[in-house]
């Protein structure tokens, strides 16, 4: 049995097209994989904080050194990150918002990337500065952007720091395996969009049809 945690990270809901994404993941993996735990983290709609001076100091510092309000100013952190060292799979949701990621998923990857937590630090070693310790897992990226042309080699490509960031994140973390899903061009009309999203259905039924 395996643990799958899915994170949505859209500020919408119900007209939340990510959010469309993962569930239908979900009930796809359900069928596939009946006995698999199923977790979930809201943080579109949730309250991440973003890391203080406090937060930075004591990430830095070994338990035993933290004062009581360093441990308090952590508590979100470590549970976030207990969370995903106990996860197998990682289903993450989320729009492009102005060609990036929304604030509150950055504020998520600043509270999981941790020096000797989920990240070790190759001091000197240009090829390979990070050494991550989240290994064995698996990432399904179900992204969502309003235009089109972000893939490589297309017109907007240069301008899209959503996809490759995610990637570069996970990869630091030690997660290699990572695959993507994209439904492109959600602001235009019906007709582009029901074909966008029966693209990217088909594309998340195969692959787990492949399990």
């Amino acid at each position: 049995m395996k643990k799958v945690l899915v994170i949505n990270a859209s500020s919408r809901k119900e007209r939340s097209l990510s959010r469309h994404l993962t569930g239908l993941f979900v009930d796809l993996w359900k069928e596939k994989n009946i006995d698999d735990e199923i977790c979930h983290r809201e943080i579109g709609q949730g309250n991440i904080p973003h890391v203080s001076e406090t937060w930075i100091s004591a990430a830095f510092k070994p338990k035993d050194l933290r004062s009581e309000e360093e441990i308090q100013e952590l508590k979100i952190s470590d549970a976030l990150v207990d969370e995903l060292k106990q996860s197998d799979i990682i289903v993450l949701g989320t729009p492009m918002y102005n060609w990036s990621i929304p604030s509150s998923l950055k504020a998520y990857i600043d509270q999981i990337v941790r020096v000797n937590e989920t990240v070790t630090v190759n001091k000197g070693d240009t090829e390979k500065p990070y050494n991550g310790l989240l290994k064995g897992k698996k990432v399904y990226l179900l992204l969502v952007r309003g235009n089109e042309g972000y893939e490589k080699g297309e017109n907007f490509a240069f301008m899209n720091f959503q996809s490759e960031y995610l990637k570069t994140v996970f990869n630091i973390l030690g997660i290699d395996e990572v695959e993507e899903f994209v439904l492109n061009g959600s602001s235009y009309g019906s007709e582009v969009l029901n074909n966008a999203l029966q693209t990217a259905t088909e594309k998340i039924k195969n692959s787990i049809s492949k399990l």
